[in-house]
């Protein structure tokens, strides 16, 4: 018993603390129906578990639905003669050895034979492999020398044969285990037939020349949700969709082209009578926008290079033609006139202004020209040269690449290229020059280039191409 004090001074009082009862039992088990089959074997709780897994798996069994079996076409039950009839008729019992073909007794019109005569002529197709004709005649069973012959003749026609080509043959009676060919015939190309056939038996060959429609074919319709497929579900092929994105993508930003958007495109084709049908080249590519402004390019031969025109402006003349584009958004670095070279170390004249820009800063063209030189210029490095027409001439060195080829038209403010340092150069700059009759000019003094740099013949050309192609 324990015993506390009260205070000091005063009596002290013991008193008892009560005592806590010996136990207040263990706490039952809350009642489960999820019982581990796998402890307590044997006892009571276990035997539960046990009892309520069977009856679940009697209440699944009871309501599960029952499984009908398929139901399945009845069989046909056929006469003896028909079914006889079939079996006479048919190939399929050839492969466990039994015969084919109605049974008949000998009669005055039947006549028992011991061996069936081999075919006096055999008719076949085969496919060219990468080997030539002559191999592949001897593969199908033609005798050497006939092989030989064909494809002797075939060389002399001067025509290619893709593999895969299909090959018409004719086989005649079989010597010395071979057969002699009677007849070969296939298509070189889309506008020939070869025919080689026996005659007075000589191998002899024919050129069949076959009727070509060499119209172009022109494809309209709307861009819809992608303008590729809507080409392709048009009737253009895979290569003339891409021929005509990359036209596009030549003037303007393809991926804003909208589902309103109107395209139109004419492309060389060759078609035969039979219905075969070969696409060519691209050659006009035109887009209807609906929120910008439209776009006719042609193909046209400038400089012995095909390039792409663009009908709709060219030759016009716009309000502020008299004033040149800046070729790049950079600050000037370097201005024209003499001076020390950054790399040679002496004085010399520089013939035009430096920009200082940065790697890959787009390049555009000061004003409407076409493209006279698109490449290597020494220690200019890459270079783009325009003509302007009236003797004005504008180069672009020090590019890192270009995207015009000689003999392009260009208008102003199209891409030519993309600022680098290739050639005599300390860093990325663009080194820009202004030529009037072949003498270097300060690009600062200049205003007005020309408001026609293309000549009205060759503007005059164009048009009436576009107007023969898309009338």
């Amino acid at each position: 018993m324990r015993e506390g004090w009260l205070g000091r001074g005063q009596e002290g009082v013991a008193f008892a603390a009560p005592a806590a009862p010996v136990s207040f039992g263990q706490k039952r088990a809350p009642f489960t129906l999820v019982v581990d089959l796998a402890q307590d074997i044997g006892s009571g709780r276990w035997w539960r578990g046990a009892a309520t897994l069977g009856a679940l798996a009697a209440a699944l069994g009871l309501l599960a639905p029952g499984i009908d079996p398929l139901p399945s076409r009845k069989n046909s039950v056929f006469p003896r003669a028909v079914a006889e009839e079939w079996r006479a008729g048919g190939v399929g019992t050839l492969s466990s050895g039994s015969r084919s073909g109605i049974r008949m007794a000998p009669g005055s019109n039947v006549e028992l034979i011991a061996t069936v005569p081999e075919r006096a002529e055999v008719q076949t197709k085969l496919m060219l492999g990468k080997d030539g004709i002559g191999p592949a005649l001897v593969r199908a069973g033609a005798s050497y020398a006939d092989s030989i012959a064909v494809s002797a003749m075939v060389r002399t026609a001067n025509v290619p044969i893709a593999p895969g080509t299909p090959v018409e043959l004719t086989l005649g009676r079989r010597e010395a285990g071979r057969r002699s060919i009677e007849r070969v015939a296939f298509r070189a190309g889309l506008d020939l037939r070869l025919l080689i056939h026996r005659t007075g038996g000589a191998l002899s060959l024919r050129k069949i020349a076959l009727k070509v429609d060499e119209r172009p074919l022109r494809l309209r319709g709307v861009a819809g949700d992608g303008l590729y497929w809507a080409l392709r579900n048009a009737g253009a092929s895979a290569m003339t969709a891409a021929d005509y994105l990359k036209a596009l993508a030549s003037e303007i930003d393809v991926g804003e082209i909208g589902p309103q958007d109107r395209f139109d495109l004419v492309f060389a084709n060759r078609r035969t009578a039979d219905g075969l049908g070969k696409a060519g080249m691209l050659l006009y590519a035109a887009i209807d926008r609906t929120s910008a402004s439209d776009l006719q390019l042609v193909r046209w031969t400038a400089g012995g290079k095909p390039i792409w025109v663009n009908a709709a402006t060219i030759g016009e003349r716009r309000e502020d033609d008299d004033a040149m584009a800046w070729p790049v958004d950079a600050p000037i670095t370097s201005r024209f006139g003499l001076r020390v070279h950054p790399i040679l170390r002496f004085a010399r004249m520089h013939r035009g202004i430096d920009f200082g820009a940065r790697w890959g800063t787009p390049i555009h063209a000061a004003a409407d020209g076409q493209v006279t030189r698109a490449g290597w210029a020494g220690g200019y490095g890459r270079q783009v040269r325009l003509a302007h027409g009236d003797g004005t001439a504008t180069s672009y060195s020090h590019m890192s690449s270009m995207t015009v080829e000689p003999g392009a038209f260009v208008r102003r403010g199209q891409l030519i290229g993309y600022v680098g340092s290739s050639g005599l150069s300390t860093g990325p700059h663009l080194h820009y020059e202004v030529y009037r009759g072949g003498v270097a000019v300060d690009p600062l003094s200049v205003r007005f280039v020309t408001s026609r740099p293309i000549d009205p013949a060759t503007v005059a050309a164009i048009k009436a191409r576009v107007k023969q192609l898309a009338p």
